[in-house]
């Protein structure tokens, strides 16, 4: 048994972090890890009001002011920016917003969301966080504020360090904080992989441990979030052929007929009704 001691100390937490490589939850990490299954999931990512709501825009600006983060003319970073919801967010309260995605398809969507007035606040770039060399980008505590919200940017402890290395006061990030219920993934899930999907995210609570082991005390909140959604069998298709290439060894073409044979399966009119639905948590500390 680990001594207990051993709880108060960063080795003890990246430890635990490298022993989520290999379980599922790392496997459906992986799956989401690509480009090309952001730039697919972008056609349909935060079309309905209900999913949108779940993003807590509201509850994360009053966060950061009750912390005594002014927003006007800050500069922030947002790593993994997706549609730019929050960036917009940010941009419409004063503050000067350069917003980093991996996916070509969610920075489109991102470039149509932020309104022409704000357009000189958000800068925007396609760059893979892991792969960021913040010393020939000049990033070196060189923001305010970076933040990482439901992005798989932030995934090893080398790309926490960028992240905290680039800013001078603040960081935050939110990820998902226990098992989501998504039954269309668990279905393939068991479908392709043969067993039943067994994902417990677990890197939200490390990054939490690992960060007060360091000295920090982030604040946490969580929220429920649920959502519904309709899409067609053609997106859907895509986004999970995406994924699913990307965890398992099947050829691509086996991949296609045992997704699109469930897909239709479910389908009425040649669409079909998603339900997700999980706890995330919101960490923010300060520097």
């Amino acid at each position: 048994m680990e001594d207990s001691k051993d709880i108060f100390s960063t080795e003890f937490w990246l430890n635990q972090w490298s022993k989520i490589d290999g379980q599922d939850s790392s496997n459906v990490h992986k799956g989401f890890s690509t480009p090309e299954f952001w730039d697919r999931a972008s056609a349909s990512y935060d079309r309905g009001s209900d999913e949108i709501a779940c993003r807590r825009i509201d509850k994360v600006i009053d966060l950061f002011q009750r912390s005594n983060l002014n927003l006007e003319e800050m500069e922030i970073l947002d790593i993994g920016c997706g549609t730019g919801l929050l960036a917009t967010a940010l941009a419409r309260r004063g503050a000067r917003v350069t917003a980093v995605d991996f996916s070509q398809g969610m920075l489109d969507r991102c470039r149509e969301n932020i309104p022409k007035a704000l357009k000189n606040r958000v800068k925007l770039l396609c760059m893979d966080w892991e792969k960021a060399d913040i010393d020939a980008l000049e990033w070196r505590q060189r923001f305010d504020l970076t933040i990482a919200f439901m992005s798989p940017a932030v995934s090893t402890p080398h790309a926490l360090d960028k992240m905290m290395a680039t800013s001078k006061t603040a960081c935050a990030m939110r990820g998902w904080g226990g098992k989501r219920h998504h039954p269309i993934l668990d279905e393939l899930w068991a479908r392709i992989m043969g067993t039943p999907l067994d994902d417990k995210p677990q890197s939200l609570m490390v990054k939490f441990n690992l960060l007060v082991a360091m000295g920090f005390f982030p604040e946490l909140s969580w929220d429920t979030i649920s959502w519904d959604q309709t899409i067609t069998v053609e997106e859907e298709l895509k986004t999970r052929l995406a994924f699913f290439k990307k965890v398992s060894d099947q050829p691509e073409s086996e991949l296609r007929q045992t997704i699109l044979g469930y897909l239709d399966s479910i389908a009425e009119n040649g669409s079909i009704f998603k339900h997700q639905a999980g706890t995330t948590g919101t960490l923010l500390w300060k520097l």
